[in-house]
Parts: structure tokens; C-alpha cells; sequence
């Protein structure tokens, strides 16, 4: 039996509205789900196993602003098995329960002065050179996925509205995948604003190009958690990367409500 399989026997027929992944830190936001029902990502073929502190690794279905979501506690990054198909399997369990959209979520390093840890940023665009594509080995034609547009702009808009009403200042930047884990240094850093980044961060470009490729709609916000390496005085850790992300759960849990409010039921 396949995860969707799996999943849909637990939860019953009716479609997910909108699937969401929570980073690092931001788990707890699946604790405000009504009607919730938890399955832990070891139950579930396929899912990762969560490797990485701050994701719970499990799956929480339920309600959420009126809207059925179904909200992954953790992820799995490329770092952590060298495989960039590692969310393939959870990914496309997620369109099989019919899904409409899929709203990633990250903690990630801001490169703009202006942008400081504690921001929250709707991802615009992204550049993912520095890490294997996940379609790699992929056949067909659909491989050959289309990456313009690929953080749809109606969902965007309607991420701008739910910060809005929310009343969260929601930036807007391109987001730029390293694999990680090791930090980045002060010359990528510096290199990587060049090339046009407002953002870094381990995760989600290899999800975003995964869920296109399964025809999902997707759009993802960034916890800024921290400075680039040389942008501050302290070195980038992952403890201040879970601390930020905790401390400001609540700005970020008010935009994914405010965006569940607007998207179309």
C-alpha cells in the first residue's frame, strides 16, 4: 500500500486544500490544527525519518482557518543522505491526496542589511546551482519541468494579503540553495549576493523543483534567522537558527493562517 493509500485510510476522502512544511523550529504551528490527526513519518513509506533536531517528523492532517491542510513536521535535507529525490516519496504522497497547493516553509540566513533576523520572506524566485537536481535520473518527457513562475504568483499575492491583515511587514526575495551542512563561508556569502540572492538556506529548492514536476502549485516563506557569514559580528550556528525560528513562530503562524483565509476552498 502506498503512503497516499495509507494516509487517505486514515483520514478519509476528502481532499487536502492546501499541504505545508514546516522548517526547523517551526513544528508547533501543527499544534493549533482542530481535528488533528498525527501519523509519525516512520508509518509512512518513504517519508524521511527525521534526522535533524527541531523536526518532529510527523504528518498532522486537519483544519486550519476552515481549510483541510496537511502539515509535515520536519523535513528531509539533501545533506543528510547525499539524495536529492530524499522528499520525492513524501512529496508526491502529498499530491495524491489531492492537494491544490503546497506552502514550503525554511529557516534561512538573510544577505541584506535591511532584512534582519526575525523577517519573515516570500520566496520570489530561487537559484539552485550549487546542488544536484533532483530529476536527475527522472525519464520522460516531464522531466523537462518549466521553473518560470514556479513560486505561483496568486498564491504569492495571497500570501502579501494574509500578512497584511495579519499586519507582518511580508518581504519579498530569491532564495538560494546550498546543500550544506557546513555553514556558508564569508566569500560565498558574498558571492551569492552578487549572483542576486537576498536569502540562503539547506532546503526547499529541491522540494519546489519535485512538487512542479508532480504539478503542484507551490509557494514558501523564510524565517530569517540569521546574518550571513562576515554580515555580523558572530558566526551563524544552528542553535541560534532554532531559537530565532521559535522566538518568531508566532509572525510566521499569523501569515500561514492570513494565506489559508485567502486562498480559494
Amino acid at each position: 500500500m502506498s503512503a497516499a493509500d495509507l494516509i487517505r485510510a486514515r483520514i478519509g476522502p476528502a481532499p487536502i486544500d492546501c499541504a505545508i512544511v514546516l522548517g526547523t523550529g517551526l513544528g508547533p504551528l501543527a499544534d493549533a490544527v482542530d481535528e488533528a490527526i498525527a501519523l509519525a513519518y516512520a508509518e509512512l513509506p518513504g517519508f524521511p525519518r527525521a534526522g535533524v533536531s527541531g523536526h518532529a517528523g510527523r504528518l498532522v492532517v486537519g483544519r486550519l482557518e476552515g481549510r483541510r491542510v496537511a502539515m509535515m513536521q520536519g523535513r528531509a535535507h539533501v545533506y543528510e543522505t547525499g539524495d536529492a529525490r530524499v522528499m520525492q516519496p513524501a512529496i508526491a504522497a502529498l499530491a495524491g491526496l489531492g492537494a491544490r497547493a503546497l506552502l514550503l516553509t525554511n529557516a534561512a540566513g538573510s544577505l541584506r542589511e535591511d532584512m534582519p533576523p526575525g523577517s519573515v520572506m516570500a520566496i520570489a524566485d530561487h537559484i539552485g546551482l550549487f546542488g544536484p537536481n533532483p530529476l536527475i535520473g527522472a525519464t520522460g518527457d516531464e522531466r523537462f519541468v518549466s521553473m518560470n513562475d514556479a513560486y505561483d504568483p496568486a498564491l504569492r499575492a495571497a500570501l502579501g494579503r494574509g500578512a497584511a491583515a495579519a499586519g507582518v511587514t511580508l518581504r519579498s526575495g530569491i532564495y538560494a540553495w546550498v546543500t550544506g551542512p557546513s555553514f556558508e563561508t564569508p566569500a560565498e556569502i558574498r558571492a551569492l549576493q552578487r549572483l542576486g540572492a537576498d536569502a540562503v538556506g539547506m532546503s526547499t529548492v529541491p522540494e519546489v523543483i519535485l512538487a512542479r514536476h508532480a504539478g503542484l502549485r507551490v509557494a514558501a516563506l523564510s524565517m530569517i534567522t540569521n546574518f550571513g557569514a562576515g554580515m555580523a559580528a558572530e558566526a551563524p550556528s544552528h542553535t541560534e537558527t532554532k531559537t530565532v525560528a521559535l522566538a518568531c513562530a508566532q509572525a510566521l503562524g499569523a501569515v500561514v493562517r492570513g494565506f489559508l483565509r485567502e486562498i480559494a476552498a
